[in-house]
């Protein structure tokens, strides 16, 4: 079982024909996503990497089945391919633009809104990495040698941080059941909150890596979730302990505007809740391993 995907799922890539939507699909179908097709506006009727590409997310449900799409659409015009695929009755979307101004995501987060909450699009993303399930599928432009399967879960805003903690997992013979990017900017569509939602209902997820970063309350906020409702072990790292306060560090999402934010800040609330706190990057894997010595005290 997967939290969000797996080897069934009918994917299509809007942004497919541009040079890297057409160079991670690839990416996608050699590791064994299910890609259906691609969309792109005015390219409908013709193929590309062996894909039916078509005019409207609409015709790709209709034609293909399309289930999830990942967006690989320019920033002006993405928040519209998010609504857009919503629209088209998808349940989930993935997006990998970086750079779409925060109006844009406040109106297409409004219009998710409108659809009863059995019948709404998930959003991952924007500016994320993507989700992987080892073994099974991945939607996003994370390099795959690197996750191994297992039966720990990742959830990040630093794709790159995801990547370094998959490859000590890997290391220590531990694995991943599913890896999520929920996007380093100030308005993204899954929280960490609503990822380890997932992960707690996940019969083969024993266990929680949380890679946060400074900025907004999202930390705070999924480890009183986990305190208070789950049973399964919970780890964090925190990027961005020397940072300056009011100052933007990588991510849009990522400045220091109210107490709390701070990286120290985030730490010192997830310690005393009982998270199990990584110190450093490199000690991601090792913090994991340590953990799962001891019984969890969440829930």
């Amino acid at each position: 079982m997967t939290i969000l995907l797996d080897r069934t799922t009918r994917v299509i890539v809007q942004g497919m024909s541009g040079r890297i939507g057409q160079f991670h699909t690839q990416m996608m179908i050699d590791y064994g996503t299910n890609v259906v097709g691609g969309v792109t506006p005015g390219k409908g009727g013709t193929t590309l990497l062996g894909r039916p590409i078509f005019n409207t997310v609409k015709e790709a449900v209709a034609q293909a089945g399309a289930e999830a799409t990942l967006v690989f659409v320019p920033p002006p015009f993405a928040a519209d391919a998010i609504m857009e695929a919503a629209d088209a009755g998808l349940r989930l979307a993935v997006c990998v633009t970086d750079g779409i101004p925060a109006q844009d995501m406040m109106r297409a987060k409004r219009f998710l809104r409108r659809y009863r909450a059995e019948a709404r699009l998930r959003l991952i993303g924007p500016n994320c990495a993507g989700v992987i399930s080892p073994g099974q599928a991945m939607m996003g432009i994370m390099p795959d040698h690197i996750y191994s399967q297992g039966r720990i879960g990742i959830v990040g805003r630093s794709g790159t941080l995801g990547y370094e903690a998959a490859s000590q997992l890997k290391a220590l013979g531990l694995g991943v059941s599913t890896s999520v990017g929920i996007g380093g900017d100030p308005i993204n569509g899954s929280s960490f909150r609503d990822i380890l939602e997932l992960f707690e209902a996940d019969p083969e997820t024993d266990a929680v890596l949380m890679i946060g970063e400074i900025g907004g309350p999202q930390e705070a906020e999924a480890a009183r979730y986990w305190k208070e409702q789950m049973r399964k072990p919970l780890a964090a790292y925190v990027a961005g302990l020397s940072a300056p306060k009011g100052r933007k560090m990588g991510h849009a999402g990522a400045i220091i505007s109210a107490f709390g934010e701070s990286a120290q800040e985030k730490v010192e609330m997830l310690a005393e809740l009982g998270v199990a706190i990584a110190p450093n990057p490199s000690l991601m894997g090792e913090t994991v391993a340590r953990m799962l010595e001891r019984p969890a005290t969440g829930g």
